[in-house]
């Protein structure tokens, strides 16, 4: 027998199990959003401690503005090292930054106030790119010294003009704005990872072929007695996206009356035996380059051709050590004199040196 009055006569508990199975999707809702949110600041949290321990150990790598580590470590330098008023800049690939000492050319010319702005591991678009951001940057500049090796020149449709944004290097450098958003924009924990296991030894030259020391004007010694493997093998075709780079860096400053030289560095000589033997790789290079420099403005010095050195100087394929590099300065110091590529001393600095 049923009771009357067990059984809801207005439905109202049928509406409290409906409601409360409606209920139900919006609390497992709640508490996704809930743990979602958690779980993100979590790792938020976690990812600011780990940059903060690896600062407080000297292991944190520089923001991965352009992912290639030696330059980014560069950008850095550039930011906590800035020289005032440079006249002369130096551009190119890892040659340009290790074959370069500033203190020998100050030496050879008082007048010079050099900046080595050569970045390791760029093609000749790259480095025209980098000088034409530092050229913005550096209104003082009066001369620009490109240094490069002719695989330089081969290969630039494969990488992107741009290695960094501007924007973004800009305040970082030059505004001495935090770095640490950027951390969170070229977020790469692979990257972090792998750079942090070698920065501190890095910085401190005990990675023997891989050092990120910088002298006072951005050089980089390759300080070294040893010698590698060639390293380099048979280069690609000469590319000509990358003479027309140049031809744009040279066309700006002559239009704006600075002064472009290239130099093509020396080259070891079993390296050329071996994949030129007949020498006309080099011989279309030189041809190029000069081409280049005709139509718009420059200098060219082949020390590879003209500057003598024994096959003991030599590291690798391209690289000298960094114990020969003050005589290749020194050259170069003196083919800038004779081709007037020098810069002349500011007129407001000989003023400031009148009692």
């Amino acid at each position: 027998m049923i009771r009357t009055a067990d059984v809801p006569r207005d439905g109202s508990h049928a509406d409290k199990e409906a409601t409360s199975a409606a209920s139900v999707p919006g609390r497992v809702r709640s508490r996704y959003l809930l743990s979602l949110f958690a779980g993100l600041f979590g790792a938020l949290a976690m990812f600011c401690l780990t940059l903060f321990a690896l600062d407080r150990t000297g292991n944190l790598p520089p923001p991965a503005f352009s992912n290639i580590s030696c330059a980014d470590e560069k950008l850095s330098f550039m930011r906590d090292n800035p020289i005032q008023s440079p006249n002369l800049l130096i551009i190119g690939s890892s040659v340009a930054w290790r074959h370069v000492d500033g203190n020998v050319l100050t030496e050879a010319m008082p007048e010079v106030r050099p900046m080595n702005g050569a970045f390791c591991g760029l093609f000749a678009n790259q480095s025209t790119y980098v000088g034409h951001w530092l050229l913005d940057r550096q209104p003082s500049i009066q001369s620009v010294v490109m240094i490069a090796d002719p695989q330089d020149f081969a290969g630039c449709w494969r990488v992107p003009t741009a290695v960094f944004n501007r924007e973004h290097v800009d305040p970082y450098v030059y505004e001495n704005a935090s770095p640490w958003g950027h951390y969170m924009r070229y977020f790469s924990p692979k990257s972090l990872a792998r750079n942090a296991l070698t920065v501190k030894a890095q910085r401190a030259g005990e990675i023997e072929w891989d050092p990120l020391v910088f002298n006072r004007f951005g050089d980089g010694p390759l300080d070294t007695p040893n010698t590698r493997e060639l390293l380099y093998g048979r280069p690609d075709p000469l590319d000509a996206s990358c003479f027309e780079a140049l031809r744009g860096m040279s066309a700006r400053l002559a239009q704006e009356g600075r002064e472009l030289m290239v130099v093509s560095t020396p080259l070891h000589p079993v390296w050329k035996e071996k994949y030129d033997p007949d020498g006309t790789f080099l011989a279309d290079f030189d041809k190029r380059i000069m081409e280049t420099l005709n139509a718009t403005g420059g200098t060219y010095w082949n020390a590879d051709k003209d500057w003598s050195t024994p096959v003991t100087s030599f590291v690798d394929a391209v690289h000298m050590r960094w114990s020969v590099v003050r005589e290749f300065t020194a050259a170069l110091a003196e083919q800038m004199r004779d081709t007037a590529i020098a810069p002349v001393p500011s007129p407001s600095l000989e003023t400031a040196k009148v009692p």
